[in-house]
């Protein structure tokens, strides 16, 4: 669930989760207080690192794959003449 930001008249600051179908909170339900919800910046999902496309799915397997290829047409060939 999501988490809002709201402002009480008094100008603290409290979070609470709600869902995204619920409607927005009108008074505080500790103090009572009127609130009015805030919009954040805060993003919902944050990679961290360096690069996800370009280390996660470079083009390493082909390469081995290749290579892959070769070594079994090797050892097929070595069985063959014995």
């Amino acid at each position: 669930m999501p988490t809002y930001v709201y402002r009480r008249e008094d100008g603290s600051i409290f979070e609470m989760e709600q869902r995204i179908t619920d409607p927005p909170l009108t008074h505080c339900p500790t103090t009572g207080q009127r609130v009015e919800r805030l919009i954040t910046g805060s993003a919902g999902l944050i990679f961290k690192g360096s690069g996800f496309y370009l280390t996660d799915y470079a083009r390493k397997g082909s390469s081995n794959s290749a290579n892959g290829s070769k070594a079994k047409s090797e050892a097929s060939s070595e069985s063959k003449s014995d």
